[in-house]
């Protein structure tokens, strides 16, 4: 069906995240909640998107336009409550859509329910499409409702209204069906049941849910529970953000498992939701991959390590490393404990080793960076090796240089590139060289230093 608007609210503080940070903008499987609401709700493709924001509300606002440039921010005043946010919409939506009101459906979403998907969204409005109803609201049974509205029912099933926890009977008390706070309205039902909201319960705010009430006088109220509970789960503090969280990763891991990824242990393996990893591959205990990572056939990662928007080739080995933005060739070998910072490339049958660290190195095919090392603003030939100990200095203290050494290069241990400089193919260099001035094809370089003794020599405390 067509969805004249969608509503956004995000303009709670979150109080029992005791966050200096608003609650929409924590994240969750790398991506903020309200940034995963907003894809979900913008794949349905709203004729207008509306966001309200309040605490914090610029952060908010910034963080939104981020994700959709067009979104409509929509500021709500002092005025506390769900339903007085969506007053702030509605006003907002009608005035752009020229004073005339909006036609068709709205859908309201929160954006503290981090796995909320777009097809539990389609389900709904194909239901509420289907049913005729003038409103329809997302529902879903829990063991435990505490702190959620309740569904109340009459005799016949329909819909009477949702009562907050606090405002709730014993009776009402003992409902299991809790809303979600999602719902979808008929736009003019909409407009005329949020006119007449008042402050009048416990919490001194305008509810949204009692707009139920007053939309039953346009027509039937309806509801549509979730076939997923865990998509419509609220996060409220830390704790079920921990909970939730963890939920979801065993999911993320079993599918992965099933699509024949190796994973040996589950419980210590976190992986976001753009992973990308072929079948053959193996995570050992202990990996977090996030972001856009993806991991090629027959891979292993791990144990302990850290891939953050990186590519690892089919074949290549990471073990106890920390990789951003890196692409790492066929067969490469990583590790242990070497941090790759953005921007490297390092080619099929690479290797780098112990303690090595890169940043904006081109690594070519078959070259051995084995430990102890650092390059970087560096480009590598194939076939060459480095010492121990080779430091590429690449910063003066002001600019940024750049270092290139050739194929079939033996660096000796302990090595100091002052860039700018290039180093030919087919070079040699000595043990301790500091290499300052570009070096030809197919030459030896190394550097003399002087040893100097002062025998029968004291410290200073002794003399």
């Amino acid at each position: 069906m067509t969805l004249s608007a969608a509503i956004v609210l995000a303009a709670g503080e979150g109080t029992r995240m005791k966050s200096n940070i608003p609650k929409v903008l924590h994240t969750f499987a790398g991506k903020t909640f309200l940034r995963r609401v907003m894809d979900s709700v913008t794949a349905l493709e709203p004729d207008r998107l509306a966001v309200v924001v309040h605490f914090q509300g610029e952060r908010v606002a910034a963080a939104a336009r981020s994700y959709d440039p067009e979104v409509r921010i929509v500021d709500q005043d002092d005025i506390p409550g769900t339903g007085r946010a969506v007053q702030c919409a509605m006003k907002a939506l009608d005035a752009d859509a020229g004073g005339d009101g909006l036609s068709g459906a709205v859908l309201i979403a929160a954006s503290d329910m981090p796995l909320l998907d777009s097809q539990t969204l389609r389900s709904l409005l194909d239901y509420h499409e289907r049913s005729g109803d003038v409103c329809t609201v997302l529902t879903t049974m829990l063991d435990d409702p505490t702190g959620y509205g309740r569904i109340i029912r009459d005799s016949a099933g329909d819909v009477l209204g949702i009562v907050e926890q606090k405002d709730a009977t014993s009776n009402e008390l003992a409902v299991h069906e809790v809303n979600t706070s999602v719902y979808v309205f008929d736009a003019k039902v909409l407009e005329a049941a949020i006119a007449g909201l008042d402050s009048n319960n416990a919490q001194g705010e305008f509810y949204l849910t009692d707009a139920l009430k007053a939309a039953k006088r346009g027509g039937k109220v309806g509801a549509f529970a979730a076939p997923d509970p865990l998509s419509v789960e609220g996060v409220n503090d830390r704790v079920q953000l921990a909970h939730l969280a963890k939920a979801h990763n065993v999911r993320v891991c079993e599918r992965w498992m099933r699509e024949g990824v190796t994973i040996l242990d589950p419980d210590t393996t976190w992986i976001e939701d753009d992973v990308e990893i072929d079948r053959d591959a193996t995570i050992l205990p202990g990996c977090f991959l996030q972001g856009h990572t993806v991991i090629g056939e027959g891979a292993v990662v791990g144990p302990y390590t850290t891939l953050i928007d990186a590519a690892v080739d089919a074949g290549a080995t990471v073990e106890r490393s920390r990789i951003q933005e890196t692409h790492i060739g066929e067969r490469a070998t990583i590790g242990p404990w070497t941090y790759l910072r953005p921007g490297n490339d390092l080619g099929e049958g690479a290797k780098a080793g112990a303690f090595v660290e890169m940043k904006k190195a081109h690594i070519g095919a078959g070259t051995k960076v084995p430990h102890l090392s650092y390059v970087g603003d560096a480009d590598l030939g194939e076939r060459t090796n480095i010492g121990g100990g080779t430091i590429t200095a690449n910063y003066d203290g002001v600019h940024k240089h750049h270092t290139t050494i050739g194929s079939g290069v033996h660096v000796g241990a302990g090595n100091l590139f002052v860039a700018p400089v290039t180093v030919g193919d087919n070079v040699t260099t000595g043990a301790g060289s500091v290499v300052r001035h570009d070096v030809p094809d197919d030459a030896m370089v190394y550097s003399e230093n002087t040893q100097h003794i002062v025998e029968n020599w004291k410290p200073a405390w002794e003399r």
